[in-house]
């Protein structure tokens, strides 16, 4: 039998938000979101930040919903859509490729974030036609134990009202004076608290975090790494979303999402300035070793593409794919690009960039 539930109030909460510890975090985080919107903007080709760090952001998030996969199965997902991989690693490309349906739309709609973009988004994520949810039986339970700890809004009708307040609050510049990160973790909590999805709840959220921050210009393009930091802390993040729901006890999950923000913005601000030491490094190899071939949109493709294969050079260069072949060859061949076999097809890997993902992420 379903408990009662959460009933759903106007953002945002008639409570004391913006307290000395919440302030206090808040200058932190935003400090290094500044420092990250800054490095960031010095890749000269912003394209490559938003694939590769997607991609990582859509491994971490996935995590969270015990969607597991390596970094070898992601990228070979990635380059061989229609081969035999992992499941989960097609799973997690999926949400590669909703926060850049996300991205897109963010900039179609003028920087605003529409209820049916945020349906949209979820249809690509999970393959799926439908929309808000308008049948009842949808609850929250521990993972471990299977007791229902939230029931959400039930009623279909509830729901788009509960979305449309939710969307005005999200593009509504002028409607409180409170930090956009604030922001952000209202809206995150708020969503989370609809969960106006049968399913995929918790990746479309995260989805929203990146958008609403680049939306406010507090970054440029989507390239927050914050999953990793709720994956890490995971029963904490759960714990802290019930904890508000029971007790309204907004500063603790204000404070855990500052935190996020602040240790992600750090973390991702690690792997770009690795990136740029390695485009460095390889770009002096690639004019010293292989002058004939270099070009600016050859090293971007090997750094968009951590996995690359004849056919992304080809198109990324506009060239025959005998030339297209013949340059990723003469790469592996001075060490600079690994060569690999799959089936009939060769790839290549950066393999410098692919430890440098598995050193700041920590795993496989």
């Amino acid at each position: 039998m379903l408990t009662p539930t959460y009933p759903i109030r106007p953002l945002p909460p008639q409570t004391e938000i913006e307290t000395v510890p919440v302030l206090k975090a808040l200058v932190e985080a935003n400090k290094a979101l500044a420092e990250l919107k800054g490095r960031a903007a010095t890749i000269p080709n912003q394209g490559i930040l938003i694939d590769t760090l997607a991609l990582q952001e859509a491994k971490a998030s996935s995590e969270i919903e015990n969607i597991v996969t390596t970094q070898d199965e992601l990228f070979q997902a990635d380059l061989f859509p229609e081969g035999p991989d992992s499941v989960a690693a097609k799973e997690v490309a999926l949400y590669r490729d909703a926060l850049h349906l996300g991205f897109r739309q963010l900039k179609e709609t003028d920087g605003l974030i529409l209820n049916k973009g945020l349906i949209a988004i979820f249809q690509m994520l999970k393959k799926r036609e439908d929309g808000f949810r308008n049948t009842p039986g949808t609850a929250l339970k521990n993972e471990r134990t299977g007791e229902v700890v939230f029931v959400p809004p039930q009623d279909g009708r509830e729901i788009i009202r509960h979305m449309s307040d939710l969307e005005r609050f999200v593009n509504d510049d002028g409607f409180c004076d409170l930090d956009p990160l604030i922001k952000m973790a209202l809206i995150h909590h708020q969503f989370e608290s609809i969960h106006p999805f049968p399913d995929g709840n918790g990746r479309v959220g995260r989805i929203l975090n990146v958008l609403y921050l680049t939306r406010t210009g507090l970054l440029d393009i989507p390239i927050l790494y914050l999953s990793r930091y709720i994956t890490r802390h995971k029963d904490e993040y759960y714990r802290l979303l019930q904890t508000v729901r029971d007790e309204g006890a907004w500063e603790a999950w204000i404070l855990y999402m500052l935190r996020a923000v602040a240790e992600t913005s750090r973390i991702t601000l690690e792997l770009i300035e690795g990136m740029r030491a390695q485009m460095a490094t390889m770009k002096q190899r690639m004019r010293t070793e292989l002058p004939k071939i270099y070009s600016q949109e050859l090293l971007n493709n090997l750094f968009r593409h951590p996995y690359t294969k004849i056919e992304y050079v080809q198109s990324d260069l506009s060239i025959a794919r005998q030339t297209a072949g013949k340059y990723l060859d003469q790469l592996s061949e001075k060490g600079l690009l690994s060569k690999h076999r799959s089936g009939r097809s060769n790839y290549y890997i950066n393999a410098p960039l692919v430890r440098l993902f598995l050193e700041v992420s920590g795993g496989a």
